[in-house]
């Protein structure tokens, strides 16, 4: 899989016995080819999504100064989903185990008594 994209780097440093401050700007593109695993018979097709998130904002982690030039490193965690058709086998059984039909008991004496037990200020 390929990803493109970019992010931008900030660089606030000082000069002139630190009485003054800049702040440098730089945009970094990046083209990068991702290995991904499929299943033994999974292929990418045309109808295969591809999802790609950023699963950590980039982070500087080193930073040297080599004269006039500002030399850093960028960590940055990609996580990329492929989403397809899929296939399952459900196994069925024919068979069927008998059951029985439960019929209700309530007759409307009982139904009356169940009505009458009920007390409509119970919140309160």
């Amino acid at each position: 899989i390929n990803v493109t994209g970019s992010f931008d780097v900030n660089i606030w440093y000082s000069y002139d016995n630190d009485s003054k401050t800049l702040v440098a700007n730089k945009k970094i593109e990046y083209n990068d080819i991702m290995n991904v695993k499929v299943k033994n018979d999974s292929e990418i097709n045309n109808d295969t999504e591809i999802i790609v998130r950023s699963l950590t904002q980039p982070i500087c982690s080193n930073v040297l100064i080599d004269g006039d030039k500002i030399n850093f490193d960028i960590e940055k965690e990609i996580g990329v989903e492929l989403v397809g058709d899929s296939k399952i086998k459900i196994a069925t059984e024919d068979d069927e185990d008998p059951w029985d039909i439960l019929e209700d008991e309530i007759d409307d004496e009982k139904l009356k008594e169940i009505n009458n037990s009920i007390d409509e200020n119970y919140i309160n």
